[in-house]
């Protein structure tokens, strides 16, 4: 009778490893370019949260990555050294009333292209996409002309004014947000418009009480992407507006003089101006990702 050697004894590691498990090397590398990616990420709001804690002899001279002293001086500052209370108005105004307009007229856009047929849809829908090929610049100068013209000729202020800036960013938003709302509203299954309408809902009706509901993740991302661009923007900001109607974005640059550059004061606006965006990003991310989701994978 032959005898068969026992098996060796597996290692406690190996015997619960996937055979479909990534090979170690595989792993390490993973892990230290996730750690190089986080430093590279990190590097410079460290750089930032600890030079706005500096004074400003601290922060205008050799940088040194532990300060000597901390102090909150720059916080308090930056109220007094420019309006910054009044830029902030201005930018919480025109960004949550571009994010409003956006939010409704795209509903009503998107929702009338995914749900009836009509002539030019196709075309409608195109031209819509294709406005995000050109880059915002190419609109600068006819936009100042068209508001220049249109307040010579009626006295309307466009140019100078929120009333303005909101309808330029619009432009922005709007094309993508028709575009993002469109694929949502295609995953929304229909048989619900219908059951709305044999319940006596007319289209109105089925649109807010039963789409709408169905479609919160891809509107919320529709009202963050449209938020966020109008709060950051920089380029027309400082050409569409005077100092009355000045934004946080181009209102930044009244912590530098002609002689000096208050560093401090700077890293720490720009702290405090970012606060509402991210703030508001962690509070919606996930009906954020859930809505870029769906309204990219029909």
């Amino acid at each position: 009778m032959s005898s068969t050697a026992p098996a060796p004894p597996r290692s406690p590691m190996a015997a619960h490893r996937s055979p479909m498990a990534a090979p170690r090397s595989f792993l390490w590398a993973r892990r230290i370019f996730l750690t190089l990616l986080t430093g590279f990420v990190l590097l410079p709001v460290y750089v930032m949260v600890s030079s706005s804690l500096k004074p400003l002899q601290d922060v205008s001279g050799t940088f040194r990555w532990l300060p000597s002293g901390l102090t909150i001086r720059p916080y308090i500052d930056i109220w007094s050294t420019v309006p910054l209370a009044d830029y902030f108005v201005n930018s919480v105004i025109v960004a949550g009333a571009a994010t409003v307009c956006s939010v409704v007229i795209a509903v009503f856009a998107a929702y009338a292209v995914s749900r009836y047929r009509f002539r030019g849809k196709r075309v409608f829908t195109v031209t819509v996409l294709s406005t995000q090929m050109f880059p915002g610049i190419l609109f600068l100068l006819p936009l100042f002309l068209i508001y220049v013209n249109i307040g010579n000729a009626t006295g309307i202020a466009l140019f100078g004014s929120r009333g303005g800036l909101i309808l330029t960013y619009l432009t922005f938003s709007l094309p993508f947000s028709i575009w993002m709302l469109i694929g949502y509203f295609d995953s929304v299954p229909r048989d619900l418009d219908e059951a709305a309408l044999v319940d006596g809902c007319g289209p109105l009706g089925a649109l807010f009480r039963v789409v709408v509901p169905a479609a919160i993740p891809g509107i919320v991302a529709v009202a963050v992407y449209a938020f966020m661009t109008a709060w950051g923007e920089v380029l027309f900001a400082s050409v569409m507006t005077n100092d009355t109607t000045r934004t946080l974005a181009v209102g930044l640059q009244g912590y530098a003089t002609q002689t000096e550059v208050y560093w401090n004061q700077v890293m720490a606006a720009s702290l405090v101006v970012s606060v509402p965006v991210v703030a508001g990003f962690l509070l919606l991310q996930r009906y954020l990702v859930a809505g870029l989701t769906a309204g990219a994978v029909k």
